[in-house]
């Protein structure tokens, strides 16, 4: 009896020695992909608190937390089982999927560039005054998640194409993990991001005017956000770049790669090389993204002219 409950006893200890390290070994994995995903996450925290601006501070956190459950939805409900299934019965098929995503992000970042800095159709539709009330923030909660849903696509699939040759159970728990830290990381910094200012304000009414800090924090925010914004407008070109470039490698269009390549190892320092690599992806995705709005552009014309006859 006491020798069974010893063995007994063993093997719980094995399986939780198996398990702890099953843990480690997600853990780790998840790290990895979320560093591989970085360019795509600054740009999800860049474009979210867009969707906030003019809403009354009271109800900025309620949607922010709206935001962050329909991304958990789309990571979890939607984009999990079609990416798990595919990596079973179609991996060939993320590659693809990924260049779609980086084109799409190439075509976002060029078209803030050229509608910022370019004369633009004025007859383009233009964005409705900031309105209030429940119907109005229903829709700007779901123009967010499905903003959400393209940028957690290319999240999650890049971070499953990282781990593409882990076992089927290994990729599900990494994704999983991936999926979660991601979203509340990025909502959660989103959501201390917006209230800045109002803390701000807070100080400065505690202080009677007098708090530095909260002068700062009012005057500064505002900078912050929009530095944000070029950080990931910079983000969307060179993610989508060098996802498109990498790509066209794995198809046997070299010439873009190795290019690349070759530059970065003419010199003898990672951080230049990091660089030139970065600054050559960011160029790329911005000629690859002004090609797309070119032609997205021409094909609005073209249906505006066939509906003015």
């Amino acid at each position: 009896m006491a020798g069974g409950l010893i063995a007994l006893l063993d093997d719980v200890a094995l399986i939780a020695r198996a398990a702890a390290s099953n843990v480690d070994d997600v853990a780790a994995l998840a790290g990895k992909t979320s560093a591989r995903a970085a360019g795509v996450v600054i740009d999800d925290a860049a474009v979210t608190p867009q969707y906030v601006a003019g809403v009354k501070p009271a109800r900025e956190l309620p949607m922010i937390w709206r935001i962050t459950k329909g991304s958990l939805i789309n990571k979890l409900a939607i984009i999990l089982p079609i990416a798990m299934i595919l990596s079973a019965i179609a991996p060939w098929a993320l590659t693809p999927i990924l260049m779609c995503g980086g084109t799409f992000l190439c075509y976002e970042g060029a078209h803030k560039i050229l509608h910022r800095f370019l004369p633009h159709d004025t007859h383009e539709e233009k964005a409705p005054a900031t309105v209030s009330g429940k119907e109005a923030e229903d829709k700007l909660v779901s123009s967010a998640i499905t903003t959400d849903l393209i940028l957690s696509a290319e999240i999650m699939v890049i971070s499953l194409n990282s781990i593409i040759d882990e076992s089927f159970w290994m990729r599900l728990a990494t994704l999983i993990v991936v999926a979660i830290f991601i979203t509340v990381g990025v909502y959660g910094a989103v959501g201390l991001l917006v209230k800045m200012d109002d803390i701000g304000l807070s100080l400065l009414k505690r202080s009677k005017g007098k708090s530095k800090l909260g002068e700062a924090l009012v005057k500064g925010m505002p900078k912050v956000l929009k530095g944000l914004t070029i950080v990931g407008t910079a983000a969307m070109l060179w993610v989508g770049g060098h996802i498109v470039i990498a790509g066209l490698h794995e198809f046997g269009a070299n010439q873009p790669h190795d290019f690349i390549h070759h530059l970065s190892h003419v010199v003898d320092n990672g951080a230049v090389a990091w660089t030139i690599d970065t600054v050559f992806s960011m160029a790329f995705g911005f000629i690859l993204g002004a090609v797309v709005v070119s032609v997205v552009e021409f094909v609005k014309s073209t249906q505006r002219g066939a509906r003015a006859h």
